[in-house]
């Protein structure tokens, strides 16, 4: 009597009811949710719950976006569910990630392709790229590794991901900025702060007003407890402290003069000595 219900064997109604699912599943990867820009359900969708900072950082839609962020906040988790809900939601579209290393870089592209595999999306590589994934709608999202050489020859940059880009070196971010010129497209960095010198800490001190700022520091985040901090502020010198939870960029250690001296020591009204 099990064997049988309405006419069809358990095993039919297991197949017939996959085969509906798998239907809806491709028909909401087609739609790719472009009636919607909602990445914070996206996030969700795919098993990702954001605090409060985290869902607005996600639903941010700027051109030129800066987040400088303590450590251990998941800048690069929620940066690379950012990559692949950009790149899930416009077809034929070109994501490049640069970090440091090429461990960092396959990490973030890693995570990329965890995300797209819980929505139910078969990613696979580019075929020209190593650090790569390609999606059924015809995007792909390239990682770089963190030299100046490898960052060339992209054009049509929807969207160029900077991750831990106060450690990416000038020449590298110089080779891979001219990739979104045709396009035009979306420049997002994310670090936490180190010195106050390079191409991250000149935009976000001397950028100007194209750029949105998001500063995150370590007593924003709910999942860092204040006993840890105050265990992490013992075991480290000051400066390293505020640099790495306080979101604060630090004067080179073997800097004579620190960076406001220097800044301090040109004036604009100085006469020249001949007349």
């Amino acid at each position: 009597m099990f064997q049988k219900i309405t006419g069809y064997s358990v095993d039919g109604m297991y197949r017939a009811f996959g085969g509906i699912l798998r239907g809806a599943q491709r028909d909401w990867r087609r739609a790719g949710r472009r009636e919607s820009g909602d990445a914070t359900a996206f996030a969700r969708s795919v098993g990702f719950e954001p605090d409060e900072l985290q869902a607005k950082l996600l639903n941010q839609d700027s051109h030129r976006l800066l987040l400088n962020c303590t450590r251990q906040w998941g800048k690069s988790t929620v940066t690379a569910l950012k990559a692949v809900h950009h790149a899930y939601t416009r077809a034929e579209s070109l994501t490049l990630v640069v970090s440091p290393t090429a461990r960092q870089t396959s990490e973030f592209v890693r995570k990329a392709r965890l995300f797209l595999g819980r929505a139910g999306v078969r990613a696979k590589g580019d075929g020209g790229n190593a650090i790569s994934i390609a999606l059924p709608n015809g995007s792909r999202v390239v990682g770089l590794p963190g030299t100046a050489d490898t960052s060339r020859g992209y054009s049509g940059v929807s969207l160029l991901v900077i991750d831990e880009a106060a450690f990416v070196r000038d020449e590298q971010y110089d080779a891979v900025r001219p990739s979104l010129a045709a396009s035009d497209g979306a420049l997002w960095m994310m670090s936490t702060p180190r010195a106050k010198s390079g191409f991250f800490y000149e935009a976000w001190a001397n950028g100007g007003e194209e750029w949105e700022r998001v500063s995150v520091r370590a007593t924003e985040c709910p999942r860092i407890s204040a006993r840890f901090l105050e265990r992490e502020r013992r075991s480290m010198d000051e400066q390293t402290f505020r640099r790495e939870y306080l979101c604060e960029f630090a004067d080179g250690a073997d800097m004579l003069f620190t960076r406001e001296m220097v800044d301090a020591a040109f004036s604009d009204e100085v006469r020249p000595l001949a007349a």
